[in-house]
């Protein structure tokens, strides 16, 4: 029985297949979960401590492929062909490997990479000199990269052949020349010009391979950035149309659906079966201005995962199934592809509606954002796309910014300065900056809404496993992240992970 195996044309610049560059880590992660008879082996490499910071690697060790993102904006920059025998690889349907009538019967054979006079004379022509690399220690063989615009190959050549003076299409035409072992697809004129901004430089093609490659009409253009003002306004920053602006309490579900899109899924959350045990928090705290880290938050934060799983079907819908459905008082638009969950409800349902008439749709309006980091480890990663946002601050006059890169230690330290005299008193003020912990990895099946518990202890601990299938959700060795801490401020909740990422802000409008 023939083997089945995946088939890519090449597109230097541009992609490979579907695969483009620029495509966000979530949209690839999602298509290739999808299709698991051809991409039976998905193998993720980041770093522990600096998930955010450091590239993350998207290994497809059965396919022959290798797929780098950057850290803070998860998009695609490299694609690296290293196997060639694993796949069907094609330049203008020409085959980038000669296979032999054996190498045809059996795919599990060893195919030697593309030869220079077969990319050279047939493929891609004629190139400007490469880049010569002497061997590293201990090595005998030294490497010859050659480029063409958004395209690379990488040769070994012996030392003692290398010559600056040498033609180097002589020299690659040699027997001191073996075949090409990898390729690379880029953005860039050569890989010596791209190498230096490789994962700073703003891609030309979109996050969404959709918008790539023009398989959907009227897709929503994408957002870049989420900025976070003062008094429950988001202004998000779109790819090529111009900003829309959020006012929570004011912009209604028909504003957002109009300017985004649809929601991909819509989670009413009446009957919710959420489990809360609040510790060290009375409900008899009398008011004040600052944030309170209370059940009702948390549990609003937690439901925004549930759409995800299987056994809440019954309160899980399209948006279109939602539009009938009117007895609701508080729903979930979830936008993955955005990087986002927006909470509608009513205002204030005790003064706006005859509580004999149940609410409508016209009456809901945005009371809270969800902006997702989607964190490698996390229990809540490739949920959503990953949301970059930015929070406009002005402390005596002078314009300061927390991102969504930096650790919450650092955003903290400017937060705790803005809002100090937020708090009646310092004792408020180190209350309300304890840290409650959320646990995700409790109850049966392991599920997100099985059960959410604050607990009173957090024990510090590295993480160590630096590498995890993407298949089949949170891998086991990975419930140390499972367990993440909620810190607040005015208008503004963090989940906060144990390496001190934060893995999801919530945005929401403090009462005046």
């Amino acid at each position: 029985m023939t083997e089945m195996r995946s088939s890519f044309p090449i597109y230097p610049g541009r992609g490979l297949g579907w695969i483009t560059i620029g495509a966000s880590l979530h949209a690839v992660l999602t298509r290739l979960k999808a299709q698991p008879q051809l991409y039976p082996q998905l193998d993720l490499a980041y770093s522990a401590t600096e998930p955010i910071l450091d590239p993350i690697v998207l290994n497809l060790p059965s396919n022959g492929l290798r797929l780098r993102f950057d850290g803070p904006d998860q998009r695609l920059r490299l694609i690296e062909l290293l196997d060639f025998s694993k796949s069907v690889f094609t330049y203008k349907s020409i085959e980038l490997v000669r296979k032999t009538g054996a190498s045809h019967d059996d795919p599990s054979e060893q195919v030697a990479g593309p030869s220079f006079k077969h990319l050279y004379n047939r493929l891609f022509g004629p190139s400007y000199p490469g880049e010569y690399i002497a061997p590293l220690a201990g090595k005998s063989q030294g490497t010859y990269i050659l480029s063409w615009p958004g395209l690379a190959a990488r040769f070994s050549l012996r030392p003692k052949s290398w010559s600056e003076k040498a033609d180097f299409v002589s020299l690659l035409s040699s027997s001191a020349t073996s075949p090409a072992s990898s390729l690379a697809i880029f953005s860039g004129s050569s890989w010596p010009e791209v190498r230096p901004t490789l994962y700073s430089k703003r891609p030309n093609l979109p996050r969404s391979i959709s918008l790539a490659t023009k398989t959907t009409e009227n897709i929503p253009d994408e957002i870049e950035e989420v900025m976070v003002h003062a008094g429950g306004k988001l202004e998000l920053f779109r790819r090529t149309s111009v900003p829309l602006m959020v006012v929570l309490n004011e912009t209604t579900p028909q504003d957002l659906v109009a300017e985004l899109g649809p929601p991909d899924a819509i989670f009413r959350k009446s009957g919710s079966r959420i489990s809360i045990q609040a510790g060290g928090i009375s409900k008899n705290r009398l008011p004040s201005v600052s944030p309170t880290l209370d059940p009702h938050m948390a549990e609003h934060e937690h439901s925004s995962y549930r759409s995800y799983t299987d056994d809440s079907e019954n309160e899980v819908s399209t948006f279109d199934e939602a539009q009938g459905d009117e007895t609701s008082s508080e729903a979930f638009y979830n936008y993955f592809h955005h990087g986002f969950d927006v909470l509608v409800s009513t205002p204030d349902p005790s003064t706006t509606h005859d509580p004999e008439r149940p609410h409508t749709p016209a009456d809901f309006v945005v009371t809270k954002i969800f902006l997702h980091g989607n964190i490698p480890g996390s229990y809540a990663f490739n949920r959503h796309r990953r949301s970059r946002w930015r929070i406009a601050l002005e402390p005596d006059g002078q314009p300061v910014a927390v991102t969504s890169e930096m650790r919450f230690q650092e955003a903290s330290d400017i937060l705790k300065q803005v809002y100090h005299d937020s708090y009646r008193d310092v004792e408020e003020e180190k209350r309300m900056q304890r840290g409650m912990v959320l646990n995700r990895g409790w109850g049966e099946g392991d599920s997100p809404e099985s059960s959410i518990e604050f607990l009173g202890g957090f024990e510090e601990g590295p993480t160590t496993k630096m590498q995890t299938s993407a298949r089949g959700g949170v891998d086991a060795s990975m419930s140390n992240f499972n367990n993440t801490e909620l810190f607040g401020f005015p208008g503004l909740l963090f989940e906060v992970l144990k390496n001190d990422s934060i893995s999801c802000l919530t945005v929401y409008r403090m009462d005046p």
